[in-house]
């Protein structure tokens, strides 16, 4: 759980930039209308709200910003302590205690000017006292623009600081610089941070947050530090010391045995023993590093005995080859863990807890003699029922055909397998199953199963040849013989063809329709006629639904027939002309004169339309007369209708 969230602290605006924005402000939520010929208690009454707006908006802007700010005082000492190593302790009280100062004078000077004003004689010293009040408000935040911009420095730089949480439990990695801390961050958890082959690679803290054992733990990755005097270091190491002073953590300090990082073994060695005094009361880790470069076995004897002077247990790893990267972890991990329940122990609470508890354990009486258990008869004889009773049920189930008569027993009953024949007698009752060794015991229980296979495989072989078909046929020529036989043998063909989904696409069929798009209806009876079908009813259909033009001068077979479709198409024509022509302005009127009064009287209606601009009888349309953008002006303290 991360206690303090630095990301919400609110922008801090330079300067004019606050200026602006409360000047801004006042002028859009206060009347902004006024006159000389009001009463002087509404001129008075106007700039005053005017002034105490202002006022409010300035003191709330600052005393969110101080609120936002975290107090040195209030945070965990390891916070503390790090805003002190990167911004100055000293410079950012100052800063907060200056806008504190701020806010207070400006709120002086609101109530001095409102009791000012509330003296005011006129319009004019009402504006300028209101004048006045606001250019010393606006003076007074136009100071304060170097410690605006130095706390907007410091905001910027709080949220991109790693969320660490003090109080859970953390493995701290510190060393010499190029040692493999980050690396071995990124191996153990779901960090990624930068790795190069240069030391000072990592400037500043990296968390990053692993599991074991179903618990969150946080790794912080520490910048390399050097064996320096501690007035010497810089602020990229004070950062590491602030993080082993203040943190309980298992400290994991990396040593690197082949001195490929550019410092020799006593130099690190020199290292530890300085910041010993930083690892008191916590669980502490020597890991050795590259151990697929140089392993501790290969040191020179005066190399071990500066490393068994560290007095601490001492593991290797490679981040390379990833050998020991796991056992480093969990051995961290348990440490911490041990350590973390020990101080628990040792600690005022769990005494007081202990002192509550109090475990009762029996102890026998060595006197007293051991007595048999004494179980009622009554229980004895419910389990002699229930034992016969399982038996009886046991038998039943062993010959469920016991109770059946003789008569009615099947081939598969007990008795009938008694007498079963077979290599053991264990077989006798077992269930014949159904499939065996892939193959289906019904087909071996047939006697005559070879005689029938033989049977249906010669019937095969005379549907393949075609003997079967051809029975009856002797009476055929060679030749005929010959064609039957190849039109059969191009049925198999189709038929395999089609099987394998290989069969050629047909040709496309022409439509019906162009086989009797040139015909007439004396040729249709005519076929109908060959065919032996009687023509009458289609013939009669056929010209009752004839209305195009182009039949008019067909040939037919009677002069009365062609007169009649004659007859036919021009009333089609006539009717189909008259549906689609538009009907006129005088249609349905009976003479000129009633069409002439009609339209006097439609341009006598139409006058009073265009007079008013409509567009026609449904325009109800009504017209703004007072346009706002013409109209529209400076509101009054009272008026609120245009702005």
């Amino acid at each position: 759980m991360v206690v303090y969230n630095f990301k919400r602290i609110t922008v801090v605006p330079t300067g004019q930039e606050f200026i602006d924005i409360v000047l801004s402000k006042t002028q859009r939520k206060t009347p902004t209308v006024i006159h000389p010929s009001y009463a002087i208690a509404r001129i008075r009454s106007f700039y005053i709200r005017k002034v105490k707006f202002t006022a409010q908006n300035v003191h709330d802007k600052l005393s969110q910003m101080i609120q936002d700010f975290p107090l040195l005082d209030d945070i965990h000492p390891f916070y503390a302590d790090l805003m002190n190593v990167l911004y100055d302790k000293d410079h950012y009280k100052l800063a907060l205690g200056q806008i504190n100062t701020c806010r207070n004078l400006i709120d002086q000077i609101a109530k001095d000017y409102c009791k000012l004003l509330k003296y005011g004689d006129s319009l004019y010293r009402c504006k300028q006292l209101k004048k006045a009040a606001l250019g010393r408000m606006a003076t007074l935040l136009k100071q304060q623009s170097s410690s605006f911009q130095y706390l907007e420095q410091v905001r910027q730089h709080l949220a991109r600081l790693p969320s660490i949480d003090p109080n859970t439990r953390t493995l701290l990695l510190c060393g010499f610089p190029n040692v493999g801390k980050s690396s071995f961050l990124n191996k153990v958890s779901r960090a990624d941070v930068e790795v190069q082959p240069y030391p000072f690679t990592t400037k500043s803290l990296f968390v990053g947050h692993t599991d074991y054992k179903y618990l969150q733990w946080q790794v912080i990755d520490t910048p390399g530090i050097l064996d320096h005097v501690l007035e010497q270091r810089n602020t990229i190491e004070m950062q590491s010391i602030t993080a082993m002073a203040h943190l309980y953590a298992v400290v994991l300090f990396l040593i690197d045995p082949s001195e490929q990082c550019g410092y020799s073994l006593e130099q690190q060695t020199t290292l530890f023993h300085s910041l010993k005094p930083l690892f008191s009361g916590k669980p502490t880790l020597v890991v050795a590093t590259k151990c697929d470069v140089k392993r501790i076995e290969d040191l020179s004897p005066e190399g071990k005995a500066l490393i068994e002077g560290m007095d601490a247990q001492i593991v290797t790893m490679s981040n390379m080859t990833d050998e020991g990267v796991s056992f480093v972890k969990e051995t961290a991990c348990d440490k911490l863990l041990d350590a973390r329940v020990q101080m628990k122990v040792s600690g005022k609470k769990a005494n007081d807890i202990l002192a509550k508890l109090h475990v009762a354990t029996p102890v026998p009486n060595a006197s007293a003699q051991l007595r048999a258990p004494s179980i009622p008869q009554s229980v004895i004889e419910a389990r002699g029922r229930k034992k016969m009773k399982d038996d009886d049920d046991e038998m039943e189930e062993e010959n469920p055909e016991a109770e059946l008569p003789e008569w009615l027993r099947g081939l598969n009953s007990v008795e009938w397998k008694k007498g079963y024949q077979l290599k053991s007698d264990e077989w006798k009752f077992d269930n014949i199953p159904e499939f065996y060794n892939g193959k289906n015991i019904a087909d071996f229980i047939d006697a005559d199963i070879l005689e029938r296979l033989e049977e249906l495989e010669r019937e095969e072989v005379e549907r393949e040849d075609g003997t079967d078909e051809l029975e009856g046929e002797d009476d055929l020529t060679p030749e005929q013989y010959a064609q039957v036989q190849e039109i059969r043998t191009r049925r198999r063909k189709l038929i395999a063809a089609k099987r394998l989904g290989t069969t050629p696409t047909p040709p496309a069929r022409i439509a019906r329709t162009k086989l009797i798009e040139n015909g007439s209806i004396s040729d249709m009876e005519q076929h109908l006629i060959s065919l032996g079908m009687n023509p009458d009813a289609a013939v009669d259909r056929a010209r009752s639904r004839s209305r195009s033009a182009s039949r008019t001068g067909r040939k037919r077979d009677r002069s009365s027939d062609i007169l009649a479709d004659e007859a036919v198409d021009k009333q089609a024509k006539a009717l189909s002309k008259s549906r689609s022509r538009t009907p006129g302005p005088g249609t349905g009127l009976k003479d000129a004169k009633a069409v002439q009064k009609t339209r006097t009287i439609a341009r006598a209606m139409q006058k009073q339309r265009n007079r008013e601009a409509r567009k026609g009888e449904a325009d109800r349309h009504i017209p703004d007369l007072r346009p706002k953008h013409l109209f529209s002006g400076q509101r009054g303290i009272g008026k609120t209708d245009y702005r």
